[in-house]
């Protein structure tokens, strides 16, 4: 009689524990809301305060060098007409180049001191789009072939790191090199150097 009662015991024990662990694995993760404006760094790679910082940082390097006020002086105080040709992320990580050059162009549109002529694919999507309303918009409306601005300066860059680790440090290094390019005379009027390093600690 009490060896059937442990068996019962036991079998209750196991019951319980076999609830227990299948209520924790049916929980799952939990997933917060949180402002997106809010910095969260999980781990020292490269991340969205990053990339908005650097071209915040850069592009006021740049617009302060002497290119900016001589263009303005010959050209009747127009705005510079800046189109962005590559740049390569040449680090040991995926980063988005592209949220990189819309940080750029956001900073430098914010200022109000630079016109952005489109570039690659977009550019050839609104040529397409022209190409288009000749056939099919009405003569009012319709954009013209041909009436392009053409970019007074190039911008291009590239992104760079370096790591290297010790026990349970590590040290992550970026660098990000832009240059900005006369598109008449291909002469370098600024050259901009930014550097981020990281230590991450286990």
């Amino acid at each position: 009689m009490k060896l059937l009662s442990i068996h019962r015991s036991a079998a209750g024990i196991v019951m319980a524990l076999s609830a227990l662990l299948l209520a924790a694995c049916a929980s799952g993760p939990t997933v917060e809301r949180v402002d997106a404006s809010n910095e969260i760094e999980l781990t020292d790679k490269w991340n969205a305060k990053d990339s908005r910082l650097v071209a915040e940082e850069m592009m006021d390097d740049m617009l302060g060098f002497p290119w900016y006020m001589d263009f303005r002086f010959s050209n009747q105080d127009n705005m510079p007409r800046v189109i962005v040709q590559r740049i390569r992320n040449k680090s040991h990580e995926h980063i988005s180049v592209e949220t990189f050059i819309n940080d750029i162009k956001r900073s430098l549109l914010k200022s109000g001191k630079i016109d952005f002529v489109a570039a690659g694919d977009e550019r050839e999507d609104v040529r397409d789009e022209r190409q288009d309303q000749e056939l099919n918009a009405s003569a009012e409306t319709a954009k013209a072939m041909g009436e392009e601005f053409g970019a007074d300066y190039a911008l291009t860059g590239v992104i760079n790191s370096y790591v290297d680790s010790v026990g349970g440090k590590r040290v992550t290094f970026y660098q990000v090199d832009l240059k900005l390019i006369d598109m008449l005379t291909n002469r370098e009027v600024w050259l901009g150097q930014k550097k981020i390093q990281k230590l991450m600690k286990n």
